[in-house]
């Protein structure tokens, strides 16, 4: 099969869809493998590293979607990308369609097949595609936020881990997934507060377990959310619905609850957010101010630290990959559920059940 990895052109996006060693298994296995031009160098990987690996190298992102079968690629693709996309050809990308009406319907006016790595599946309910990224947005959320919390960018001008004789910074993690779990790892890690709170007893009481009593665990009320609010200095938003709008976990009415300077870290921006004065913000314009609250909402975070995030994320991608080009998308998907979960757009339609209801 003819794959095509053009260059991302998202604001600050340095990943790339696939690593010269995942360009090498594919074009091992007799797969042809056309790669933009420095499409690679955000991980610090050349034109010439792709062409040892076996790919060959195109001018432009017009010759690699003219090239290619299927399309494989880190971020949604953007108006123009869409545009280039054609009936019968296979992308491979985070999509993020419920909270992008624009993109779903230039995906479903393009006639490609769009299979999301956020809805793809594994055997044990998880989303194998999305927690690599989820762990790098996790651990990056406290990072982000400890600077935030920095006077000189308006937050409350507090230190994470506190310093002998001075609290540390209370941090309020909403969710106790993938993401909640790394944040709550960094941010007790650095000597701050931490309370995570979940609906899930069961995670609690593995959260529990994991950090020895390091992190405080609280079930999710109402009551014990809006308390947490007032006392926090840094909330993390970690919820996530598969292939849904994220749920509004902090509306506009309860930001009068929080200290001035408090700073919120919306890690499920790409979902729609999970705080109702959420808007998607970009590495070169982070964070905003919404009465007196600090509002850091990047839609790719991870995309700052581009080298660490491809090679985890072709980790997991990388099956999948092959999987697709060995047998084509309708087998694959066919012999595969784990897969066929991941296909949003097909034939003109959103198929994907939650993605349909949130559009």
């Amino acid at each position: 099969m003819k794959i095509g990895i053009p260059k991302e052109i998202k604001v600050h996006e340095y990943r790339v869809g696939m690593t010269p060693a995942a360009a090498h298994e594919a074009a091992a296995r007799g797969h042809e493998v056309c790669v933009e031009t420095g499409a690679g160098l955000g991980i610090d990987c050349t034109d010439h590293d792709y062409v040892d690996a076996g790919a060959q190298i195109a001018n432009s992102a017009e010759d690699v979607y003219r090239f290619a079968e299927l399309i494989v690629k880190v971020k949604e693709p953007q108006p123009e990308e869409c545009g280039q996309l054609r009936p019968g050809q296979v992308l491979f990308t985070y999509l993020h369609l419920a909270a992008d009406p624009q993109q779903a319907r230039l995906l479903c006016e393009s006639g490609c097949i769009a299979i999301a790595y956020e809805t793809v599946t594994d055997d044990r309910g998880g989303l194998p595609l999305l927690s690599p990224m989820s762990e790098v947005a996790g651990r990056m959320s406290i990072q982000v936020g400890a600077v935030a919390l920095q006077r000189t960018t308006g937050g409350r001008g507090v230190i994470l881990g506190g310093v002998p004789g001075t609290p540390p910074a209370n941090v309020v993690v909403l969710g106790g997934g993938v993401v909640g779990t790394n944040a709550s790892r960094i941010a007790a890690g650095m000597g701050a507060d931490v309370t995570v709170f979940d609906q899930s007893l069961s995670r609690l009481r593995t959260l529990d377990e994991m950090f020895g009593g390091r992190v405080k665990t609280q079930y999710s009320t109402l009551d014990a959310t809006e308390k947490a609010l007032s006392q926090a200095d840094l909330v993390i938003g970690a919820a996530l619905l598969a292939g849904a709008a994220a749920p509004k976990l902090v509306t506009r009415p309860q930001l009068r609850l929080l200290k001035r300077g408090t700073v919120l870290v919306d890690v499920s921006i790409d979902q729609g957010g999970c705080f109702e004065t959420s808007h998607a913000t970009t590495h070169a314009d982070p964070t905003y101010i919404v009465e007196g609250i600090v509002h850091y909402c990047v839609a790719n975070m991870p995309g700052a630290v581009p080298r660490s995030s491809t090679f985890a994320l072709n980790n997991a991608t990388l099956p999948f990959v092959l999987a697709l080009a060995n047998t084509g998308w309708e087998r694959a998907c066919a012999t595969d559920p784990h897969l066929a979960a991941g296909i949003n757009v097909r034939a003109g339609q959103i198929v994907h059940p939650a993605v349909a209801a949130a559009l």
